[in-house]
């Protein structure tokens, strides 16, 4: 039993050392600016006056989703509280604006309207970390600080527009709110218990976001495969399955009788 409780200590202390370390990496590291060559996409077809059409309109599977999330939360879940419904409420929320929001930018790429696509992502990805924290520890203080997680994920967008704006461009702080979450949530999900069952399917999350970003990377070369979809268009698509996982999490799941 003390050894049991000697090594969750450690893992603690190895998960706080490791989320100060990122955050280090990311305010001391070089400024980061955004590079004007992102708003080149491969796909730039237009149909029925929608420009950069196919990128456009395959974000509607993040307003499906998201919409399929906050109904499936109108009823609150076994065993959660309202801390954790609030922050997925925050999850869904953020999935449906992004929704917009890439719309927006893919409708008229600029600095301006590529802050409102990373927003509600920054927003989401810190909501899903502050999740997986008040899942797996019962302490009441935790509750607040989880709070300030989605606040500090919106500071680093708004942080990087204000930074491209009015200085020499810094997207540090926006890559660590993306990055780093995912990095914490899985080790959070590898190194301690949840409160409910089916807590790996966070890895089908995580493997399919996986796959959304490298969709993203090889953009141009799926594209050249036959001229049909880009690979930013598939990194929509990728990513709402990725969402939609989360949901298909919270519908399958159950509080653990050691819980109850």
């Amino acid at each position: 039993m003390k050894k049991s409780i000697a090594s969750r200590k450690i893992r603690i202390y190895c998960i706080i050392f490791l989320a100060l370390a990122l955050l280090l990496v990311a305010v001391m590291s070089p400024p980061t600016p955004q590079s004007m060559l992102y708003h080149e996409f491969s796909d730039q077809r237009s149909y029925w006056g929608i420009p950069n059409f196919f990128n456009v309109t395959s974000n509607l599977i993040f307003l499906l989703v998201g919409v399929m999330g906050l109904f499936h939360l109108r009823n609150s879940l076994p065993g959660a509280t309202p801390t954790e419904m609030g922050l997925y409420r925050l999850v869904f929320a953020s999935t449906g604006a992004a929704c917009l929001g890439s719309m927006y930018y893919h409708w008229e790429p600029n600095l301006i309207s590529l802050f409102w696509d990373r927003l509600p992502i920054a927003l989401g990805f810190t909501s899903l970390l502050a999740t997986a924290l008040v899942e797996r520890f019962a302490m009441s203080w935790l509750n607040y600080f989880a709070v300030l997680l989605p606040i500090a994920g919106t500071m680093s967008a708004l942080y990087w527009l204000w930074s491209e704006l009015y200085s020499v461009g810094n997207l540090n702080l926006y890559i660590a709110a993306q990055f780093c979450s995912i990095i914490l949530i899985l080790f959070l999900v590898s190194s301690f218990p949840s409160r409910y069952t089916h807590a790996s399917e966070i890895y089908r999350v995580m493997f399919f976001y996986g796959l959304a970003k490298l969709a993203e990377i090889a953009d141009q070369a799926i594209y050249q495969l036959g001229n049909i979809i880009s690979g930013h268009t598939l990194k929509h698509i990728l990513a709402g399955f990725a969402v939609y996982f989360i949901l298909r999490m919270l519908k399958i799941r159950a509080l653990k009788s050691s819980y109850k």
